[in-house]
């Protein structure tokens, strides 16, 4: 039997660990010391340690010094007072994680599956019913002040039934957020659907959503259960919600009021029981200005508003990340390496339009080509480096004028043009040089049915930009 080590000098911490992790079918005993754990360690070999990082007698880190340590016993460093230095020691020193208390059910559940060799019992839904949880969300890493007034707002909201707006840049890890707001809810024993607006033809959004019965329409063979009952109990994410058609958005206005709704061809009344967690890319406000979004569904949906900050606001998050997603690379790999400070720093200078889930690719692909174990700066891609400041340049005459009282829309599409115009429709580095993302980019060209300008312009250069969009 699989065994653990809780070291940990509270003791209501460590026993309450120890009750959830005996109840998942370990054994496992605690140690309030450095010294203490090295006495169990001595007794009998854990094979996971669940280590506070500030002990009465020193930091947790002296113990994976000296011969006490065994070499595949898994380290998770656990603490209350978190910061990026000892994050990024304790994850070079080799842990397997680093979390912030109170680790919760799911994160404790996550982990014993991870070095487990046969079954674990549901111990996240010990007091909550015999049905297994299926909410284990991926850890929120980064000890900036930004993150942690995310984690904070996450901890304070998740517990309640409130509805959540989330908003942020493409990669950000909204997805993240809204998995997290799930699995530390009451609700993580049922469902989490998530719905991509964008992604789903509006033609067939309402029956994807709220389900169709036979015959209601050509090619409805059989019924069909939307995301509402699906997700009846659990919560319903509803990514890029400003993609939305508007007068699905008065259905869905109507649901989240009376919690009732119809599928498509009945007229038979479901109720539905679900957690709305909703996310934009898009300024809300915005785009209730751009017809996007019906301001009343905004007002329902953004009772609590989170925002993801973009990874350029928080340079200091990239190294815990990055050791994270290299940490991962390395145990399916099989070979563990390591970025040099060289190319860390690399890494941190980088603008990252693409956020988190740039980052994540070009961990990937710098894990691949390195040839041995260090990963130096050739490994990365040429666009890892930050975007040099433009230089002033003489284009013969202001490329564009803005007057006192103009609205921001129209500032802010009069500065996006400018731009392309400058790198000839190029619409990546226009993007980096806006310091947005490609698909925010992408976005408000679509916004205002400038795409199919955008690309013959790109074909013929600066100076079609200009005539195709009214630039001169």
């Amino acid at each position: 039997m699989r065994h653990v080590l809780v070291v940990d000098d509270e003791l209501d911490a460590a026993e309450s660990m120890a009750m959830l992790i005996s109840d998942a079918g370990f054994t496992v005993s605690t140690a309030r010391s450095l010294n203490d754990a090295r006495r169990q360690i001595a007794l009998r070999k854990p094979d996971l340690v669940l280590l506070d990082l500030m002990l009465p007698d020193g930091s947790g880190m002296k113990l994976l010094d000296g011969d006490t340590w065994c070499d595949d016993t898994e380290v998770v460093f656990v603490t209350g007072h978190g910061d990026l230095e000892s994050s990024v020691q304790a994850l070079r020193r080799g842990a397997l994680d680093y979390l912030l208390k109170p680790v919760s059910a799911e994160q404790l559940m996550s982990l014993l599956r991870r070095i487990s060799r046969g079954p674990v019992h549901d111990i996240a839904a010990i007091g909550a019913g015999s049905q297994a949880a299926r909410a284990v969300a991926p850890p929120l890493l980064g000890c900036s002040p930004a993150m942690q007034r995310v984690v904070a707002q996450i901890e304070r909201v998740a517990p309640t039934g409130v509805t959540v707006l989330i908003t942020g840049e493409s990669g950000s890890g909204k997805e993240l957020v809204a998995s997290t707001l799930h699995a530390r809810s009451r609700r993580h024993d049922k469902a989490l659907l998530a719905v991509n607006c964008g992604a789903i033809s509006p033609n067939l959004m309402e029956s994807e959503i709220f389900g169709h019965e036979r015959g209601s329409f050509t090619g409805a063979d059989s019924q069909h259960i939307g995301f509402f009952e699906r997700a009846k109990g659990g919560t319903l994410f509803l990514d890029e919600i400003t993609e939305m058609p508007l007068d699905l958005q008065v259905k869905l206005l109507q649901v989240i009021e009376s919690s009732t709704f119809m599928r498509v061809g009945s007229t038979q009344v479901q109720t539905t029981d679900v957690r709305i967690v909703a996310a934009t890319n898009r300024d809300p406000m915005q785009a209730v200005r751009d017809g996007k979004l019906r301001e009343d569904l905004l007002y329902r949906l953004n009772v609590f508003p989170i925002h993801m900050p973009p990874l350029r606001d928080r340079p200091e998050d990239i190294p815990v990340i990055t050791e994270h997603f290299l940490d991962l690379i390395s145990r399916r790999e099989g070979h563990i390496k390591r970025f040099s400070p060289q190319a860390m720093e690399a890494l941190c200078a980088h603008v990252w339009p693409g956020n988190v889930r740039e980052l994540r690719n070009v961990v990937e692909r710098a894990y691949v080509m390195a040839p041995g174990v260090q990963i130096d700066d050739p490994c990365l891609p040429q666009t890892s480096a930050a975007p040099q400041a433009l230089e002033p340049v003489d284009t013969g005459g202001p490329v564009m004028s803005v007057c006192v009282g103009e609205s921001w829309a129209d500032i802010e599409r009069q500065v996006v043009l400018a731009t392309l115009d400058y790198f000839e429709g190029h619409q990546q580095r226009a993007s980096y040089a806006l310091g947005v993302s490609v698909k925010t980019l992408y976005n408000r060209l679509r916004d205002w049915s400038l795409l199919p300008q955008a690309a013959m312009a790109r074909q013929r250069g600066a100076s079609g930009l200009s005539e195709t969009m009214g630039l001169r």
